[in-house]
């Protein structure tokens, strides 16, 4: 049986690249906002475009949190893409506006850098042990944001119980977080969509990961 995927649907501009890219990589794929079946599906992609609050609005409106809540507490897999990364932090912060976000995560803030939007190719600096760029770690990655997370919170305990998520960094200006590994929940700053043969990598490396 494929391993059944569900792409929310709650108004973002990049659902169809995502999908194709999904089915690429060998998902049975499946765009919707029903939450049964983002509740029971294999694993839950979180895309997004555009800004933080418009981005949150959608996916409160499709029940969004509750949806990502419930399967990350039973250990079931969700990915976010760009703004569905960030919205995964606590809040987000752009011109001057702070939105709470989904809190799993602390904060995103605006980039210092000459040149905004972040837009083009660029390495990252992979996370030892990282599952999702097996392969690819010295590949280049597409970004389209003038936001992101330039801080990370490294107290959480190595043990059997909590392992330290794994973060994946990148330069524009100033380092940021590209992607982070947290056991179920996995995010990345970059498109992989949109990325070529590494992003499909990526993406396979996610879909591959899936129980």
């Amino acid at each position: 049986m494929s391993t059944r995927v569900v792409v929310l649907d709650y108004g973002s501009g990049n659902i169809l690249s995502a999908e194709r890219a999904l089915i690429r990589a060998g998902a049975d794929v499946t765009v919707t906002a029903d939450s049964a079946a983002a509740f029971e599906c294999d694993g839950l992609v979180v895309p997004g475009v555009g800004a933080f609050a418009a981005c949150m609005a959608g996916i409160r409106a499709v029940n969004g949190p509750e949806i990502v809540g419930r399967r990350l507490a039973g250990g079931r897999p969700v990915l976010g893409i760009c703004v569905g990364m960030q919205v995964l932090f606590e809040h987000g912060v752009e011109h001057g506006v702070d939105t709470e976000g989904m809190g799993e995560w602390p904060g995103v803030e605006e980039l210092h850098a000459p040149v905004l939007p972040h837009t083009g190719w660029n390495t990252v600096d992979v996370a030892e042990g990282s599952t999702l760029f097996r392969g690819v770690e010295d590949e280049r990655f597409y970004f389209v944001h003038s936001y992101g997370v330039l801080t990370w919170l490294l107290d959480v305990a190595d043990d059997s119980r909590t392992a330290r998520p794994l973060v994946t960094w990148a330069t524009h200006g100033e380092p940021f977080v590209a992607a982070v590994e947290n056991g179920p929940l996995v995010a990345t700053q970059f498109h992989p969509e949109k990325s070529g043969d590494a992003g499909a990598v990526v993406l396979r490396n996610w879909v591959e990961s899936l129980p």
